[in-house]
């Protein structure tokens, strides 16, 4: 029976779930319905809602540091995480896995030419946001995800206030 189950689980085809139950987790496996290619469109085709951790805690400090004027989910180019319109600035907060942060981006070591190509590609894009941006004339603030840790507070304040206040 555990044989069987193994070559279940091992087929090519297979997605793990992990289900919560009362026993702690369970590991429930599904044969895939799509192809390869088909699997690859449709989770390219699914977009983030956003960093909302990290959103939530600069949204927090803000409010904290009584600084007004900003809106989110603004329309413009690159999706800002926090636009400031009378002021024209615009705030982005990179995760450091995904944007590849010098501190502590890590490429996986599990498909590295993948992940290398990625994380090139996002800070290709960063890059091209910031320009297009500066171009129409917005001043842009990124904000890496380790600012936002309590003992960065007081050089994160100085750099917002440079830029809005």
């Amino acid at each position: 029976e555990q044989n069987d189950e193994a070559n279940f689980v091992s087929r090519r085809k297979t997605l793990i779930f992990y289900m919560s139950q009362r026993k702690p987790w369970i590991c429930v496996a599904m044969t895939d319905v799509f192809s390869k290619e088909k699997r690859s469109q449709v989770m390219s085709s699914i977009r983030s809602h956003g960093n909302k951790r990290t959103e939530i805690r600069l949204l927090t400090l803000m409010r904290k540091w009584h600084i007004t004027g900003w809106r989110r989910n603004y329309p413009l180019f690159g999706r800002p995480d926090f636009v400031f319109p009378k002021k024209r600035v615009a705030v982005f907060v990179d995760g450091c896995f995904g944007h590849g942060c010098p501190k502590h981006g890590v490429t996986p070591a599990s498909n590295k030419a993948f992940w290398e190509k990625k994380l090139l590609a996002n800070k290709l894009r960063d890059a091209e946001v910031n320009r297009t941006l500066k171009k129409k004339g917005w001043r842009v603030l990124r904000i890496w995800e380790h600012d936002l840790l309590v003992r960065h507070e007081r050089r994160l304040y100085s750099r917002i206030k440079r830029y809005v206040l």
